[in-house]
């Protein structure tokens, strides 16, 4: 840690944020790395296909009063076209879903939202459910991004919701993360994900979007980690700079995390340019990774770039977690941890 005396910098463990309802709802747009993000701005890997089809198949979808066509892997051919009102962005982490998601909700048309799964439910929570309906009714496009499937009694809120929603003319489209027990190479089944919400499942056509971690392709190994020394460096550097950092104990931040609901952490962020986190270890409780993973998945939204010493942060997570039901949600962070620790991030 720098010492007090000559810091100029903040901490994380300091902030106690607070969020309401109208806050969340207002926020309801594509993250920042994605505020510019369009279908031209999508780079299809020609080595798949099927990118190249999901872009067509949304700037379609993206059109005013279109809707997905039926049939393809979850629907039987039928001798009259179906038009439905949902897409299932179907795919490995980090093919290119959230631009995609982020794309459509920039070429779509009147009022529409642009959230995780778990900024829906905070809203929910925060307004309740009658007023967060009341809210979200008449939205010509609801934009879920990570919808969670790990709480059942969250998932069915949302599909309450959406079908609310969608009975009144809003479309949807969403992509999601992994549930308990479902193991696989970096990738969530949509058979899966149309399970869990099930009555809905029927408006949902799924794209299937085959691909690599494009984080991977440019960044291979783990994420930069650096000594005592060049640490403090890094933080005077960027305060030199003019740059809001942060500057705190690896696990005085996920011992704070556990005070704070995960829907506040993006306020945990606000106004800063750079993390600073001193002796990362590995993790040993779940429930401290998970909040971590959450925690990550903010500052990634964000693009906020992290420096840090200890263990390179994308091996916080050990064996065991990464061989438990939530192995693909630790892959997720630890191929944004070693995004966020690039040199050049």
């Amino acid at each position: 840690m720098i010492p007090e005396q000559t810091r100029s910098v903040s901490s994380l463990v300091t902030r106690i944020p607070d969020i309401t309802g109208q806050e969340i709802a207002d926020d309801l747009t594509p993250p920042r790395q994605f505020r510019a993000a369009t279908f031209d701005s999508y780079r299809p890997n020609d080595e798949f296909p099927s990118q190249a089809g999901a872009v067509e198949t949304l700037r379609a979808f993206s059109a005013p009063g279109s809707t997905a066509k039926s049939g393809g892997l979850f629907k039987r051919a039928k001798k009259k076209e179906q038009v439905l009102p949902g897409v299932y962005l179907d795919g490995g982490f980090g093919v290119g879903k959230t631009h995609l998601l982020a794309a459509l909700w920039h070429a779509a048309k009147g009022r529409k939202y642009f959230g995780t799964f778990m900024e829906y439910t905070a809203l929910v929570g925060a307004l309740g459910y009658a007023r967060a309906v009341e809210l979200l009714k008449g939205a010509s496009l609801l934009c879920i991004d990570e919808f969670e499937l790990d709480d059942p009694g969250d998932t069915m809120v949302m599909t309450r919701l959406l079908a609310e929603l969608v009975a009144s003319g809003t479309r949807v489209a969403a992509t999601s993360n992994t549930p308990p027990n479902s193991l696989g190479e970096g990738r969530f089944a949509a058979a899966d994900f149309l399970r869990e919400i099930q009555a809905m499942s029927s408006n949902f056509q799924t794209l299937r979007i085959d691909g690599v971690d494009y984080r991977r392709r440019d960044v291979e190994g783990h994420a930069e980690t650096v000594a005592p020394a060049e640490y403090e460096q890094a933080i005077t550097r960027a305060v030199e700079q003019g740059l809001t950092v942060t500057d705190d104990s690896f696990l005085a931040v996920i011992k704070h995390l556990g005070t704070v609901h995960p829907s506040k952490y993006i306020k945990l962020l606000n106004g800063v340019d750079m993390i600073g986190l001193t002796d990362a270890v590995e993790l040993t409780d779940q429930s401290d990774a998970l909040r971590f993973v959450a925690f990550v998945d903010r500052v990634y939204d964000a693009q906020i770039p992290v420096v840090s010493t200890g263990i390179p942060l994308d091996t916080v997570f050990g064996p065991d977690m990464l061989a438990g039901g939530y192995r693909k949600k630790y892959q997720r962070a630890s191929s944004r941890l070693i995004a966020l620790t690039a040199t050049d991030a």
